[in-house]
């Protein structure tokens, strides 16, 4: 028993001090992000004064509202998010055609979702980049090419979405370490995507994330399951 005590207390204490350091790494790089985008915006400013083609400011601002979005991430994970009523089935959708639009035709995309809203307490910045990071861990899975499928659905309490890919599949062993800091089967990556998307789910929506399925050769479907308002 006190060896269990022991082994709970410092698995406790170093949780801890990696939050610490996961809240610290985000504030700082919110902040760093921070300086070069207002200069930029700036110069994009002084752009649009001089005699060049509007669609280049155009663009440039674009990229400025990407990196605006980033920083903005970044800066909720360093503190805690504010939870607000939003339509989910909206707010996955703007972020799935986001990515839709921006990635090979090789990957054919498709959405399924109820007609009618349905309203939870989510934060809009943080539940696309969640989408995002789940889209693009399945076009890597894919190799780029195959097809990709998000459904939603509900029940009398939850709403779940499911992302479905054609890609390589996931060994059963694997469908807790994949969400594990470090853990990843890429050459190149520090296996922080699946881990930092747990913990958008789970402890900032008070959600629940899990591989649904999975066969080698032949695709992985990941669910994430938010509460919804009960009317």
């Amino acid at each position: 028993l006190c060896i269990a005590l022991i082994y709970n207390f410092y698995k406790s204490t170093k949780m801890a001090t990696q939050n610490k350091l996961w809240a610290g790494m985000a504030k700082e790089t919110a902040h760093q992000i921070g300086t070069p985008l207002s200069s930029l915006i700036g110069w994009v400013e002084i752009l649009k004064t001089e005699e060049i083609d509007p669609s280049i400011s155009i663009e440039i601002e674009k990229d400025i509202e990407r990196l605006q979005t980033i920083t903005d991430r970044f800066s909720k994970i360093g503190s805690v998010p504010v939870l607000e009523l939003h339509d989910i089935v909206d707010e996955t959708k703007t972020a799935y055609e986001y990515l839709q639009s921006r990635f090979s035709k090789q990957v054919a995309f498709s959405f399924q979702a109820p007609n009618e809203p349905i309203l939870g307490m989510i934060n809009p910045t943080l539940h696309s980049w969640t989408i995002e990071n789940l889209v693009k861990n399945a076009i890597d899975a894919m190799k780029g090419k195959g097809t990709l499928d998000l459904q939603i659905e509900q029940d009398a309490h939850q709403v779940k979405i499911n992302i479905k890919d054609s890609g390589t599949g996931i060994p059963k062993k694997q469908f807790k370490t994949i969400f594990e800091t470090g853990f990843t089967t890429k050459k190149r990556g520090w296996g922080l995507g699946l881990s930092l998307t747990k913990r958008i789910v789970e402890e900032y929506h008070n959600g629940k994330i899990k591989v649904l399925h999975s066969e080698i050769g032949k695709g992985t479907t990941f669910q994430i399951s938010l509460n919804k308002k009960v009317q």
